[in-house]
């Protein structure tokens, strides 16, 4: 686990990051532009836990599908597109929390926002 530090107040906010994934590497690069505090969390060894999947879905209005990797080779090997619509959300997020590969990246998480994938306009305009 990383921490960064910066010269904002705010409690530090919580990524879940994959190396060698481009976009989370941009991510962090957006977030050290702006001096935002954050500790990051290897999303493969270290995968958010059920509550913080819990609370990320909150933010993403009940669409479980939005936590998903669904690009990812993992998804698309245990057929997840088909199996996703009549999977009840405990066995999900049992699913998520156990393989990091599968979870929607960058996973950021804040105390009052959560943000799946890197969208520089929609996290603009997060409380971070």
């Amino acid at each position: 686990m990383k921490k960064h530090k910066s010269r904002k107040a705010k409690a530090p906010v919580v990524i879940y990051t994959y190396a060698k994934c481009s976009t989370c590497r941009d991510a962090l690069a957006w977030l050290r532009a702006r001096e935002i505090a954050f500790v990051e969390r290897p999303i493969k060894d270290a995968p958010p836990s059920v509550v913080e999947l819990q609370r990320m879905l909150v933010f993403q209005e009940g669409n479980l599908r939005r936590l998903f990797n669904t690009s990812g080779i993992e998804y698309r090997a245990r057929g997840l597109a088909t199996k996703l619509t009549r999977m009840p959300v405990s066995s999900a997020f049992r699913l998520l929390a156990a393989n990091g590969m599968l979870v929607k990246r960058p996973f950021l998480l804040g105390d009052t926002f959560g943000l799946v994938g890197f969208d520089e306009a929609r996290w603009s305009e997060a409380p971070l």
